[in-house]
């Protein structure tokens, strides 16, 4: 399968005929995940957990169902799955628990390509334990992470590797898989923000070998929500900050009171779906629409594609770019591409450390576009289109 654009009606938020290239900020929710949240709010079982009557067990049983369908969804140990918030609010909570087994002098290292998200937790914890955050730095020109560039910072007091899986910026997806293999051999562990991986390539945090990997279920279809797996040590022996009646063992340990129930009614649902369609199938789909795109934009003139070489380098990237026109803000190209009902952000897009190595502004940085499950070939060219216009 090489298209997907029958897909599109099982978005209600598509109706409104936009062009939708903000999906890297989060995606329309799909069909099957608004029906199951609003199911579960008419069905009587909302209630809350281990009780003796059936809307109580419906609780339990939902948990383990969504655990279920994301431990399948992220080839993990369904035991380890948090829910939260959003994947900010699991990383400030787990890095807070991270700082106490944290000494002076010991080091952290995190990256320029990162979101803030998996930089700024992390800066914070290492504060409060007089430990040191070492910046692994990409390449500006390519966009890439090299290995070494992380590998290279290793000492006997590396303690955590938080890497990004695919940058929400410019759709680079480092290897992961050697990082995590280097840092184990060096007695370090890894955390993974696999927000804007998830929603793109299949993945196996088995065959990654992390300790921990966030990602988000608004940025694959489903409602506002945060996922974190931990790895099954860290679940019970790191001292997570909880009030007294909360679980001491597993996931139960990390969950702030009462989830909703209808958020994860939603997250089942919208990983249900990506199950179903199977992300090798996605993957196809979003990398020919992202060619597409590259290579509209790089033929026109005054178009500067951000962190991207040229049209044909597309391995090993999410189909998520940024770029420049020559004589006007990021701004305002994104206010002129509104008005053709073509929806992008501008900015730096909380990746602030990214903006300076690939030579962008801090504040202004540049217009991002994400290619999506539900763009097709007709909203590519409505965006090209605009590009050209200007």
């Amino acid at each position: 399968m090489n298209t997907l654009t029958d897909l599109k009606d099982r978005f209600p938020g598509l109706s409104n005929g936009w062009a939708r290239f903000d999906g890297p900020a989060g995606t329309q929710v799909v069909d099957t995940a608004i029906e199951a949240m609003s199911e579960w709010q008419r069905s009587g079982n909302n209630a809350n957990s281990h009780g003796f009557f059936p809307a109580a067990d419906a609780c339990d049983a939902l948990v383990e169902q969504v655990s279920g369908t994301m431990g399948e969804l992220l080839g993990a140990n369904p035991e380890g799955m948090i829910f939260g918030p959003s994947t900010t609010a699991n990383l400030m909570a787990v890095t807070r628990a991270i700082s106490k087994s944290l000494s002076p002098g010991d080091e952290i290292i995190c990256t320029t390509l990162d979101h803030s998200a998996n930089v700024s937790p992390w800066q914070i914890a290492a504060e409060e334990a007089g430990a040191h955050v070492r910046m692994a730095e990409m390449d500006g020109e390519t966009g890439r992470l090299p290995v070494e560039a992380v590998t290279d910072l290793f000492t006997n007091k590396t303690k955590w590797v938080a890497v990004s899986g695919g940058s929400n910026a410019i759709g680079t997806m480092p290897d992961i898989v050697s990082i995590a293999q280097a840092a184990h051999a060096n007695g370090t562990r890894v955390a993974v923000d696999g927000v804007h991986r998830t929603p793109h390539v299949k993945v196996d945090i088995g065959e990654i070998g992390c300790d921990l990997y966030a990602t988000s279920s608004y940025k694959w279809y489903g409602p506002h929500a945060g996922v974190l797996w931990m790895a099954s040590d860290l679940l019970s022996d790191l001292p997570a900050y909880k009030i007294r009646p909360a679980p001491s063992q597993g996931a139960g340990r990390w969950q702030y009171g009462t989830p909703s129930w209808e958020t994860l009614a939603g997250i089942e649902a919208a990983g249900k779906f990506l199950l179903d369609i199977g992300m090798e199938n996605i993957s196809a789909h979003e990398q020919e629409r992202f060619k597409k795109l590259l290579s509209g934009l790089h033929e026109i003139s005054k178009v500067r594609v951000v962190g991207v070489t040229g049209p044909e380098d597309v391995v090993d990237r999410a189909p998520t770019l940024m770029f420049l026109v020559e004589g006007l803000s990021p701004e305002n190209v994104a206010k002129h591409l509104a008005d053709a009902q073509v929806a992008v952000w501008d900015g730096h897009n909380y990746a602030v450390d990214a903006m300076e190595p690939l030579g962008l502004h801090l504040e202004q940085g540049a217009v991002r576009a994400g290619i999506t499950a539900y763009i097709g070939d007709e909203e590519v060219d409505r965006l090209l289109e605009a590009v050209s216009s200007l």
